[in-house]
């Protein structure tokens, strides 16, 4: 910066600690690597859903009423809206140096109007693709090209796009982006929490467990219509969910007719108990359903269990499957029934005899490529770098 003033960074999502989830340890990271660097910081965010943990920074967080859905969750039109309007005047009034959005695409557009208004350059976040996953669910195919639109906007008009992975960025440069404009900062989780030392959940029954985002896309459901087969050689067997998401509810109807009794939901639990849950169990379930145009994701569900040291069962195809394999993170399986249950009976059987030997050794993989912290970190020093040109 000129003058040796700190750079001042405004970061605004509908999504931040102490909420739950990928997006807000992603901001966190971002923001902590940030504040590292003695940046001066401000989270323009929304109020956290009731009951949420106490949460304190060393930076200063501006939280603002938020419309939710049933679920207490910020997903939906009307919901974005009710982010989206209130940040456009809060970015507009509020001065910066630079200014950091996350999806939805619609408020990277906010965020690139306001910032031309002030004259200010802004990055877009690109976590994902948001109108891939859009388009692997029941909506319109209307709203999805209008979307498509909105988020090409976004992104085309982003001085920087932090791209979470090499498929990321490729999709991002499919909308027009110009390489040298895309920084690929990866993805990874907090080793502190999801990591071999702690406490263990315990049960007198040997279960799968699933945590985070149950949404179509990502097709949970082939671990429910998996359980008959796998109960025929391990009747105690079970799975317990930790999360929410849109395919809830229709997950919970399959469970009661399939499995009755043998699947749990647990709702949205803290990372430490999710941390405990994950060690206590023979294995985690990870999917993504094929042909959706997803398979480009890695979710931080893989890092989160392995950091654990927790063998994972990935259901799908693509890179997702590819981290699994490669790396000895646990076992991939073709997305149906049979090869899911064939893969959840091997973890089963090893974990019985007691030969599954590779904990340490995925816990250390994870903590050497998939630290939240220095992708947070790296993430900062892109932002930052907008300023210098």
């Amino acid at each position: 910066m000129t003058n040796n003033r700190p750079a001042t960074v405004i970061v605004a999502s509908r999504l931040f600690t102490p909420e739950v989830g990928a997006a807000s340890f992603r901001l966190k990271a971002l923001v902590d690597g940030l504040a590292e660097g003695s940046s001066e910081v401000c989270v323009l965010t929304t109020r956290p859903p009731k009951g949420s943990p106490a949460f304190t920074a060393p930076y200063r967080l501006s939280r603002w009423p938020v419309l939710r859905d049933a679920g207490g969750n910020v997903r939906g039109y009307l919901q974005y809206l009710s982010f989206d309007g209130p940040v456009f005047f809060r970015l507009l009034f509020s001065r910066a140096d630079v200014v950091v959005a996350e999806p939805p695409p619609t408020t990277g557009v906010v965020a690139a109007l306001t910032s031309v208004l002030r004259r200010r350059p802004f990055v877009y976040y690109a976590a994902d693709i948001w109108t891939e996953a859009l388009a692997a669910t029941d909506v319109s195919p209307v709203i999805v090209k209008v979307m498509k639109v909105t988020e090409g906007l976004a992104l085309r008009k982003a001085a920087k796009v932090l791209a979470i992975s090499d498929a990321v960025a490729d999709k991002v440069t499919a909308f027009g982006v110009p390489p040298e404009r895309v920084a690929l900062i990866g993805n990874g989780i907090d080793t502190g929490v999801f990591g071999p030392a702690g406490p263990v959940w315990r049960t007198d029954e040997p279960y799968f467990v699933y945590t985070g985002t149950m949404s179509e896309w990502q097709g949970a459901d082939i671990f429910i219509r998996a359980l008959p087969k796998v109960l025929e050689e391990h009747p105690t067997a079970a799975i317990h969910f930790f999360g929410q998401g849109s395919d809830e509810s229709r997950l919970k109807e399959l469970a009661a007719k399939v499995a009755p009794g043998r699947v749990h939901f647990g709702g949205v639990v803290p990372p430490a108990e999710a941390a405990s849950r994950i060690r206590g169990a023979v294995g985690a379930l990870v999917s993504i359903k094929p042909g959706q145009g997803y398979d480009f994701a890695k979710p931080t569900k893989i890092y989160a269990a392995a950091g654990c040291g927790t063998p994972v069962i990935f259901a799908g195809s693509g890179e997702g499957a590819a981290v699994v394999a490669d790396n000895g993170l646990g076992e991939t399986a073709e997305y149906d029934p049979s090869s899911v249950a064939a893969a959840m009976s091997k973890v089963l059987g090893r974990s019985a005899a007691g030969e599954d030997q590779g904990r340490e050794a995925r816990s250390r993989w994870v903590e050497e490529n998939a630290s939240l912290a220095t992708c947070g970190r790296r993430a900062a020093a892109a932002v930052l770098s907008v300023l210098q040109s």
